[in-house]
C-alpha cells in the first residue's frame, strides 16, 4: 500500500525543470530596493545598527556586500544622490572595519568626520583650484598720430593765501550749535505716534 501512495506522490509533482525566474517587471523593483540599501550606507548611523544586530557576521550578508559593488560603476553612479555610501561600501569589505563600526564610539567619529567634509568641502575645493591666467589684449594695430595745432597759452593767476585763515569745515551742511533749525527725530519730540500718523495722513 505504501508503494502505491508513494507512486501517486510522483505522478502528482511535476519533474523538476531548469527554468529561469524572470522578474515581472523587469528587475525595476529589485533596482529600486537594492539603490534603497546602498544609499542607507552612507549613514554611519545605519552601519552601526547593522553591526549591533550581528548581520556582519552573516557570510550570506557578507556576500550580498562584494554583490553590490556593481553600483561603483559609471552606469549605477549616476542614480546615486548620497555618494558617502560608495566609500562605506567599499569599507564594508574589509572585517576589520565591519568589527569597528559595532562600537559607538567609532560611529561618532565617522559621522563627525562626514560632518566637517560636508562642512569644508566646497571651500577646499575652491581652494585648490588654480587661478587661470587671464587672457592677453589682442594689440591694436598703430594709427597715425593727427597733425597737432599750437596749444594757446593759459593765463597766470594769482592767488592770496592769509596765514591765520580758519580752513573751511568738511561738514558744510551741519547747522551751528545753538541755531532754530529743530531736529527731526521722533524721540525727542512731544508729538504722541498716533497725532503724528494723522496729521501725515492730512
Amino acid at each position: 500500500m505504501a508503494s502505491g501512495t508513494e507512486s501517486d506522490e510522483t505522478a502528482d509533482t511535476p519533474p523538476l525543470t531548469n527554468t529561469i525566474y524572470k522578474d515581472p517587471d523587469d528587475g525595476r523593483q529589485r533596482f529600486l530596493l537594492e539603490l534603497e540599501f546602498v544609499q542607507c550606507l552612507a549613514n554611519p548611523t545605519y552601519i552601526h545598527y547593522l553591526a549591533q544586530n550581528r548581520y556582519f557576521e552573516d557570510e550570506a550578508f557578507i556576500g550580498y556586500l562584494k554583490y553590490l559593488q556593481y553600483w561603483q560603476r559609471p552606469e549605477y553612479t549616476k542614480f546615486i544622490m548620497y555618494p558617502h555610501c560608495l566609500f562605506f561600501l567599499e569599507q564594508l569589505q574589509n572585517a576589520n572595519f565591519r568589527n569597528a563600526m559595532a562600537h559607538p564610539v567609532n560611529k561618532e567619529l565617522a559621522h563627525r568626520q562626514q560632518f566637517y567634509f560636508w562642512k569644508n568641502y566646497r571651500n577646499n575645493r575652491l581652494k585648490h583650484i588654480l587661478p587661470r591666467p587671464l587672457p592677453e589684449p589682442v594689440a591694436a594695430p598703430p594709427t597715425p598720430a593727427p597733425p597737432q595745432q599750437p596749444v594757446p597759452p593759459v593765463p597766470a593767476t594769482t592767488v592770496s593765501v592769509t596765514a591765520n585763515a580758519p580752513a573751511p569745515s568738511p561738514m558744510q551742511y551741519v547747522a551751528p550749535p545753538g541755531s532754530a533749525l529743530a531736529k527731526n527725530e521722533a524721540r525727542n519730540s512731544g508729538v504722541d505716534r498716533r497725532k503724528r500718523k494723522r496729521m501725515v495722513k492730512n
